[in-house]
């Protein structure tokens, strides 16, 4: 057996040992981004039941009781929300409740819903996911 042959069946055989003893952490799994459709409509930002302080120059929204919950820190607070209008869509942190709001409503700040629309039109149909 020449030095290459030997080297190569070495690395070989080290290669097997490790890949036999390095196991591959266990995948997160999978969850299913639930899907809504309902209304946007949009409102003077301030202080959100999660209890930060907000302006209506920041794209934030805020979702139905139903949704939130009764806490002061609802079950989405903080989290992403991808709204879609049409053609149109934007992005946004939930940062409030929406006690008007039926379950798959959204009631964005007024930048937000600009992306959308005009807020001449007061109301949008949506589609959006958690």
């Amino acid at each position: 057996m020449n030095t290459m042959t030997f080297i190569f069946t070495i690395l070989t055989a080290i290669t097997l040992l490790v890949l036999s003893v390095v196991q591959a952490a266990p995948a997160a799994p999978l969850v299913k981004r639930k899907s809504m459709s309902g209304d946007a409509t949009y409102y003077n930002v301030g202080l959100g039941s999660c209890g930060d302080t907000n302006s209506d120059s920041e794209m934030v929204c805020a979702l139905s009781s139903s949704l939130m919950g009764d806490s002061s820190d609802g079950k989405y607070c903080g989290q992403s929300i991808t709204i879609k209008s049409g053609s149109k869509s934007v992005t946004v942190k939930v940062v409030d409740t929406c006690p008007s709001c039926g379950e798959g409503d959204v009631d964005l700040s007024p930048s937000a819903f600009k992306k959308l629309g005009s807020l001449d039109t007061g109301v949008l149909p949506i589609t959006w996911s958690l």
